[in-house]
């Protein structure tokens, strides 16, 4: 068996946003985190990697998910499918580059609802879709 490399990454699914930014993980976690909030979601949990290693002595590059919803999208979603609500809460993965920058990735809502193949959840899609971006956006910018 063989740990990651440093070779070409593997492809992300479709529907992946990836945002590179110039700001470090902490600034940017932080930043999502409001912004999130700023936004109309819940913060339903921020489960970081490298903080939990840190907290046992081991230092890793910066590592962490957000996790955000909130109550109108769930209803929306299983009023149109029940099934769709695997989907939720969405995540917003963070990420520490060799460089000390931290980038920010996701994947749409179109692409996490596409499989369900349920017209209702199209309009669901567009609002996330449009929404995340917006929350990525405000946390990447200056």
């Amino acid at each position: 068996m063989t740990g990651p490399s440093a070779g070409t990454p593997p492809a992300l699914p479709p529907g992946t946003v990836v945002t590179p930014t110039k700001l470090g993980f902490d600034e940017l976690f932080a930043r999502l985190e409001l912004a999130v909030v700023a936004n109309g979601l819940m913060l339903i949990a921020k489960p970081s990697a490298s903080r939990n290693a840190a907290a046992r002595h081991v230092s890793i590059p910066g590592n962490g998910m957000l996790l955000a919803f909130n109550n109108d999208f769930a209803l929306r979603v299983l009023e149109a499918s029940v099934a769709a609500g695997f989907e939720a809460p969405m995540r917003i993965y963070v990420t520490e580059n060799p460089d000390q920058t931290a980038t920010a990735t996701y994947r749409l809502a179109s692409a996490l609802f596409k499989p369900y193949e349920t017209p209702a959840l199209d309009a669901v899609a567009r609002d996330l879709d449009r929404l995340f971006a917006k929350i990525v956006a405000e946390a990447a910018g200056p």
